[in-house]
């Protein structure tokens, strides 16, 4: 075997490599400032652990959020609406937790987690196309919600509202991290004081509000909480399942677990892993309660927008000019916040997915634009007008997802032992699919979608969001039994002595110079070439048309 130290010195270009050398330094350097595609190495992440959080929570300042609660309560009644939200909430909780300790303790992202988690090297494209499709959808929500705020206060018609909303988030998110972290840092203070004290006031001010609130019985029933509507509602909840992928993406840039950090470590990636869920369910209940004040005035169809209720909301405390002024402040703050999340994870996700099936790196901003291409196409459609039910389709699919890698990282690795506990993304390591995800994914979302369509029946259409869950759930360990875990790894050894962890458990620091783009990288970034006495960065394998630098199969 070449020995480790050999590794660590760039090998000559003097084979078809050489032709390819060019592009493969300008991907490498366009990919350093995010780190898009790859492993996050400690030499970048120089944030406290508090600080990542706070990043990570900044991003679900979102509005959509008052909008699906208002929506449920409103249909359904109080009561069915805080249970669907509860119900909600503990799934996604009880889910992400598994995913959040991976992107933070490994440093990667969930579609690098998702490749090694049941699905293969190429097998998680497909689930990276699912993600890049909630990033688009919700941009284009929280877009309708923020034209709605510009059409209110300064008259500006919604088509327009709309291209101002995409077109604005484009130099805010072009820079990556560094400049997401100070935005979401500043910006929190003034979004939580606009937030929370309106609904302080209101319910300090008028008691009575919380009773009617209570009592609302909802437009198309008898307010008696019943499984079905509490399913429906729960269905809508469950589309943003798949938000833990954005709030990996802040977590990956989590410092080193150490003894003397864990403490704050494990606080920060709970609370801003999946506890983003509290705020999210809180959010949701605060729209059902502020949707039921305004309705008597906007009436049904305008309870449910964000800027009616807030509107509402300020003018029971402010002076009659400062209410409109206010709401579209706290209503573009929060796009801005959220926006920049969507657009920066989309762009990712469809980068990550883009250059794994045609092995060119484009550049992510190209993919910024697809994302809020896509997205203003929603927008101009009147999404907002059929929200509901493009979330509840949507959910079956995400729901598959999250569902299928959490039960393959907490039961295949840590019960059953036939998945590796520590993950592994780079090509030439992984299988091109792997069948225990990609059958349990495409069974659970296709069985619940046909649910979901009254397909199996009308009784069951409500439970669309538990068949997607339960068939997730159990088909994934399943698959990894009847496997025996064969299609996890294509070898073990990827051609370097240096170990993949330190004596902490966290990634290794070490670093080693990839022959093919003169770039240095940490240790798990890395794998021996096929062709030389070198490494090669997990970018240049993506990247290599021939695969000649790729390890072969072992055994």
């Amino acid at each position: 075997m070449r020995t480790t130290e050999s590794r660590r010195t760039a090998a000559g270009a003097a084979d078809s490599a050489a032709d390819s050398a060019a592009p493969a330094v300008q991907a490498a350097r366009e990919t350093l400032e995010d780190y898009t595609l790859r492993f996050a190495p400690r030499s970048y992440r120089r944030w406290t652990p508090m600080v990542v959080a706070t990043t990570a929570l900044g991003g679900i300042a979102y509005m959509a959020d008052f909008s699906i609660g208002a929506g449920i309560g409103l249909a359904h009644g109080t009561g069915n609406a805080l249970v669907a939200i509860a119900v909600a909430a503990v799934v996604i909780f009880v889910t992400g937790f598994p995913l959040a300790y991976y992107g933070a303790r490994y440093n990667i992202d969930l579609d690098l987690i998702t490749r090694g988690s049941g699905f293969g090297y190429y097998g998680s494209v497909l689930t990276g196309i699912i993600f890049a499709s909630f990033t688009f959808i919700f941009f284009a929500l929280e877009g309708a919600i923020m034209a709605q705020g510009l059409n209110l206060g300064l008259g500006l018609p919604l088509w327009l509202g709309y291209a101002v909303s995409t077109l604005m988030v484009i130099p805010l998110v072009v820079y990556g991290m560094k400049a997401l972290s100070k935005l979401q840092v500043w910006t929190t203070p003034l979004w939580l004081l606009l937030m929370v004290g309106p609904l302080v006031y209101l319910l300090a001010n008028d008691p009575g509000s919380f009773d009617r609130f209570l009592a609302y019985a909802g437009t198309d029933a008898d307010g008696a909480v019943n499984t079905a509507s509490v399913m429906l509602g729960a269905g809508v909840c469950l589309s943003l399942i798949a938000q833990i992928g954005e709030q990996i993406d802040y977590l990956r840039f989590m410092p080193p677990k150490t003894e003397a950090n864990k403490r704050a470590w494990w606080t920060a990636v709970v609370m801003a892993g999946p506890g983003w869920v509290v705020l999210g369910a809180l959010k949701q209940a605060i729209g059902v309660f502020l949707a039921v004040h305004v309705i008597a005035e906007v009436g049904p169809a305008a309870a449910p927008e964000p800027i009616q209720q807030f509107r509402g909301a300020f003018e029971e405390m402010m002076p009659s000019w400062t209410v409109v002024p206010l709401a579209v402040v706290l209503v573009v703050i929060s796009q801005i916040k959220i926006n920049v999340t969507n657009a920066y994870s989309g762009s990712l996700a469809w980068t990550n997915s883009f250059t794994r099936v045609t092995r060119h790196y484009p550049g992510r901003m190209v993919f910024v634009l697809v994302n809020l291409a896509f997205a203003l196409a929603l927008m101009e459609a009147d999404m907002f007008s059929f929200l509901n039910s493009v979330l509840g389709f949507y959910s079956n699919c995400a729901i598959a997802w999250v569902v299928t890698v959490a039960t393959d990282i907490g039961v295949n690795k840590y019960v059953l032992k036939l998945s590796p506990l520590q993950p592994e993304f780079r090509r030439g390591m992984l299988h091109a699919v792997n069948p225990v995800g990609v059958v349990a994914f495409v069974t659970a979302s296709g069985l619940s979608i046909a649910v979901y369509f009254g397909l199996l029946g009308d009784g069951l259409q409500p439970y669309s969001p538990v068949a997607a869950a339960v068939i997730a759930f159990a088909v994934t360990p399943l698959m990894a039994v009847v496997t025996k875990g064969r299609y996890y790894l294509r070898r073990t050894d990827d051609g370097i002595a240096e170990p993949l962890l330190d004596p902490d458990g966290n990634p290794s620091a070490v670093t080693f110079d990839c022959h093919v783009c003169r770039q240095s990288f940490e240790r798990p970034d890395v794998a021996a070439c096929a062709a030389h006495d070198a490494v090669v960065c997990s970018l240049c394998l993506s990247t290599d048309r021939t695969g000649g630098h790729v390890l072969p199969a072992a055994g």
